[in-house]
């Protein structure tokens, strides 16, 4: 695409990404993703905001084919996605200097072996004068990785904000306009990579309270003309209660786990709990990661393979360890045929979340009506619980 006017000297660069499906080799993508650049003019100075990921460098590339002269790259974030278009930017401008964190100095050199020389560093809350446009740059360290900042232009009252606020979604909408669709975009984004850095985003957040935002430009997705839709979603995200709801992520084999969880989601919604269940055999990540944000409890559910917890349990378990969800308890339920160490094992893998764990509710085959009351005296737990959040 060609550059596009955001308001007077300030452009969107970057790429949009239809169809890629997958990031880290782990994040699904159902709306494909966006890599945006921003170039800012002064009177004096003329800044490029990021880049592009490595594979569309030619497409930024383009797009500055007429920009004569370019004084300062700037590298929030030292990830690919973002930096990868870099060296070449500074092959192109070879007067310019990429402005980063210390830190992300050090990680630009290591993937990239950018001549240390090209670089101007920057401390938190260092500020720039491009001629009648001032930058701030202001450190936001894990946001997602160590070395990230943000920067605040005074004059315009732009937040060019990186990762913090963004959405994978490919959008030939500049600024927002569906909301429904961003709104759930950003809520997947945060859940799969920001969640994990909650406390550490919400200290961010205060900071930027002060500040006359009046656009947040990401590098993923649509700008924000309106940034109390975004800071609102954030905040809540952040720092909300949990809501009256159960995450169920479950395997089954051959039919005992799933009867265990239509058991007791049955029980759960005579009590007036909120049930969400994800069959793990083919669930979306992104979709259970988007639960997990609001939940308070989660129940893995999981027959016993070889003793252990079916794999798929297991790497349930591992991404809400990963993603640190706000959930106040925690459960296991599942099935046997003659022995198992599930519940240690699951356990065990979820040392992060600072939750309550319940008394879990094994069965040996089809729940009979033990396992039945167990897992109604375990609605009843949740439900008590839940009327003190």
């Amino acid at each position: 695409m060609k550059p596009r006017l955001i308001k007077e000297g300030i452009f969107w660069m970057g790429s949009l990404d239809w169809d890629r499906r997958l990031f880290d080799a782990l994040i699904p993508l159902p709306d494909g993703t966006t890599y945006n650049a921003y170039l800012v003019q002064g009177q004096d100075k003329t800044v490029l905001f990021d880049t592009v990921d490595i594979p569309l460098v030619s497409e930024i590339l383009d797009q500055l084919q007429d920009v004569e002269r370019i004084d300062y790259v700037v590298s929030h974030h030292a990830e690919p996605d973002h930096s990868g278009g870099v060296p070449a930017i500074l092959e192109k401008y070879p007067d310019a200097k990429a402005i980063c964190t210390e830190k992300c100095k050090a990680m630009l050199i290591d993937r990239f072996e950018i001549p240390e020389g090209r670089f101007q560093t920057v401390v938190d809350g260092e500020t720039m004068d491009l001629g009648g446009r001032t930058l701030e740059f202001l450190h936001t360290p894990w946001v997602h990785w160590p070395e990230t900042m943000v920067t605040y232009m005074k004059e315009d009252g732009i937040l060019f904000s990186c990762d913090l606020f963004g959405s994978h979604i490919a959008s030939t909408d500049l600024f927002v306009r569906d909301k429904a669709r961003v709104y759930e975009a950003a809520k997947r984004y945060y859940a799969e990579i920001m969640m994990p850095f909650a406390k550490l985003i919400a200290k961010h957040l205060e900071r930027l309270a002060p500040y006359d935002i009046r656009l947040i430009a990401p590098s993923h997705g649509s700008l924000y003309d309106e940034p109390a839709f975004i800071l609102d979603a954030y905040r809540e995200w952040v720092s909300g209660k949990p809501h009256n709801l159960v995450v169920i992520p479950y395997v089954s084999m051959h039919g005992s786990t799933r009867m265990m969880v239509e058991c007791l989601t049955d029980e759960l919604v005579q009590r007036g709990v909120g049930v969400m269940r994800f069959d793990l055999s083919e669930v979306d990540i992104g979709k259970l990661a988007m639960a997990l944000v609001d939940a308070a409890t989660v129940v893995i559910a999981t027959p016993t393979v070889l003793t252990g917890p079916h794999p798929k349990a297991l790497y349930a378990a591992a991404l809400a360890n990963l993603i640190r969800p706000k959930a106040k308890y925690a459960s296991i339920i599942g099935s046997y045929g003659w022995g198992t160490k599930v519940v240690d094992q699951v356990a065990a893998a979820l040392p992060n979340l600072k939750v309550e764990i319940l008394p879990p509710v094994l069965g040996k085959g089809i729940p009979k009506m033990e396992e039945k009351k167990a897992l109604s005296e375990m609605a009843d737990q949740i439900a008590e619980r839940h009327q003190e959040l």
